[in-house]
């Protein structure tokens, strides 16, 4: 297996920490999208790594590829963590959101105990990385999860696919295919970014204004609005659903106090930002199609939104 981020070692593997470390990025960006969550892809890294260097300097010397080694070892661990989230999301209390991100000259924050996050740790926010994108991702199985971001966002061949799957490079054709049409089934055509901006400009200020009407206007009729608050009694177990039903929730909403709407690029797509006393209490991403909002995301746990709140 090779890997974009591979250099060419023409007197052999770099096994140096240096070598082993400019992977890290890669690894995270694999992992976040595998798992839809930055605190276990950084984990999936750690337990790579730490696999790495378990291994005696003999031993990883005889590496042909460090590079795919960490890759497919990464892979791996994701696909294992993979099934047994799908068992810890059952019983998740309310809706189980991935895991929200800032652009990144906007990222604030860290991990538990107020440390800045590297840069090398953050996320290369593109097509494959929007919550649209990864909500279809969730639905998927493992194994058509892993196969399909390999081999469809990483550019690998089904032959090194396989290699971390576990099946015949044939199956792993079949499994990507599978994750190719229910993306294609799943989510209507991408709004241009302008417009998208747009609209979600708009709801913002309907709902500053608490403007029921206005708000009804700039949704879908059958918009669907989900909530992640990880057991907040603040959040919405359930969706949403209907442009009445979704402008009524959210007018109502706009009596909180103190809060303050931010356009802010969530995943790559503009979204919103909701913050409370100067704090984010929210962090909303949107799917837009015809023009008008046809979902809405709404992250309130707090354990999802570190990499917007200062430690």
């Amino acid at each position: 297996m090779t890997t974009p981020s591979e250099p060419d070692h023409g007197a052999g593997p770099d096994t140096s920490l240096g070598a082993i470390m400019r992977e890290r990025r890669q690894l995270i960006n694999l992992a976040y999208r595998l798992l839809g969550s930055l605190a276990e892809a950084e984990d999936a890294v750690q337990e790579t790594y730490a696999r790495w260097y378990a291994m005696s300097r003999q031993e990883q010397e005889a590496i042909e590829s460090p590079a795919a080694w960490l890759t497919r070892v990464a892979g791996r661990i994701c696909l294992n963590l993979l099934g047994s989230a799908r068992v810890r999301r059952e019983n998740y209390v309310g809706a189980w959101i991935p895991e929200p991100l800032p652009e990144p000259s906007e990222w604030i924050g860290g991990r538990p105990g107020g440390t800045t996050a590297d840069p090398a740790d953050r996320v290369t926010l593109d097509e494959s990385v929007n919550m649209a994108f990864l909500v279809v991702l969730e639905a998927m199985t493992p194994a058509e999860r892993v196969a399909f971001v390999l081999h469809d966002v990483f550019q690998y061949t089904f032959a090194e696919v396989s290699e971390v799957v576990g099946r015949t490079p044939a199956a792993c054709r079949q499994l990507a295919s599978s994750a190719r049409r229910r993306i294609r089934e799943s989510r209507p055509s991408a709004a241009p970014t302008a417009q998208q901006a747009g609209l979600v400009r708009d709801f913002a200020q309907a709902w500053e204004a608490k403007d029921i009407d206005a708000l009804i206007g700039l949704l879908d009729p059958g918009v669907v609005a989900t909530g992640d608050g990880g057991g907040l009694a603040s959040a919405t177990p359930q969706p949403i659903e209907g442009a009445a039903q979704v402008a009524r929730f959210f007018a109502h909403q706009a009596a909180i106090p103190d809060v303050t709407l931010l356009e802010r690029t969530v995943n790559g797509q503009p979204g919103l930002v909701a913050q409370q006393h100067g704090v984010t209490v929210s962090v909303m991403a949107f799917e837009t199609a015809g023009g008008r909002i046809t979902r809405i995301w709404a992250v309130r746990n707090p354990d999802k939104l570190r990499p917007w709140t200062a430690g």
